[in-house]
């Protein structure tokens, strides 16, 4: 009977010998890992900056990401989404994404919850996304060099070489890293880096109507992202796991989390 490498791969991960052996000794290079390798640094930093003061929570973004990427549109999974923050009197911090914001918030329940309007503090709207960190977890833990970084910093999955043993997805700390349905492989955001290694614009940057997301090459100090950045209040999430994430917030609320 037949098997495929991916097969092959997989039962060997899952036998005695990867349970007792830490992972390094099975990572090896994939072909698109390693030419990644040797093309050296460049002159190219990809970093994302986003702006909550101006994200609406309208979803477009989402919508797009899901229509560029080849992400099933009713999947409850995305590349990218979008969460409402209610902060209420007595200190409750309420989120939800329903369909990661794809077709907005035009409920008044927050999950299950009717908040009433005298209550609440106040209220906004998050976007997220792969952080393409500069330290990446899930490029560590890959045993088999599906997850790469590029040297214009972005973090990719070769779909060929991926054996679904799920790693990455458990060290993202943020979430971001979901089973594609359909591919049956890791999936998250790229980037659109088929679109930035053209010079266009990422499809949630195009699709935004209120300039909320930017993407821009942090190595040119004339880049509109890289002046905002080095001039502006900004923040980073989870900047305590060391990933060391190049998407960059404005206006981001305390209670983020």
């Amino acid at each position: 009977m037949s098997c495929s490498r991916r097969d092959l791969l997989k039962k060997a991960m899952c036998g005695a010998v990867a349970a007792s052996l830490p992972l390094t000794m099975f990572r090896f290079l994939s072909p698109a890992q390693a030419q990644a390798a040797v093309a050296g640094s460049g002159k190219v930093r990809w970093g994302f900056l986003v702006d909550t003061r101006k994200c609406v929570g309208c979803g477009f973004c989402v919508k797009a990401c899901k229509m560029e990427n080849e992400v099933p549109y009713d999947a409850p999974v995305t590349r990218t989404w979008v969460e409402r923050y209610v902060v209420t009197r007595d200190g409750k911090t309420h989120i939800d994404s329903p369909l990661g914001g794809r077709d907005g918030f035009v409920s008044q329940k927050v999950g299950e919850e009717t908040i009433p309007p005298e209550e609440i503090t106040k209220a906004f709207f998050v976007p997220k996304l792969c952080n393409q960190c500069d330290n990446p977890a899930c490029v560590q833990v890959c045993p088999v060099g599906a997850t790469f970084q590029t040297n214009d910093g972005v973090v990719l999955i070769d779909r060929t070489w991926c054996i679904g043993c799920g790693y990455c997805i458990m060290a993202c700390p943020y979430g971001v890293r979901f089973f594609h349905p359909i591919y049956k492989v890791a999936e998250k955001c790229t980037f659109c880096y088929h679109r930035i290694s053209k010079g266009m614009v990422t499809a949630c940057v195009q699709a935004c109507p209120f300039g909320a997301r930017r993407i821009g090459n942090l190595k040119d100090p004339n880049d509109p992202v890289t002046r905002a950045i080095m001039t502006e209040r900004v923040a980073v999430l989870k900047d305590e796991y060391g990933t060391k994430p190049q998407v960059f917030y404005i206006g981001l609320d305390s209670n983020v989390r």
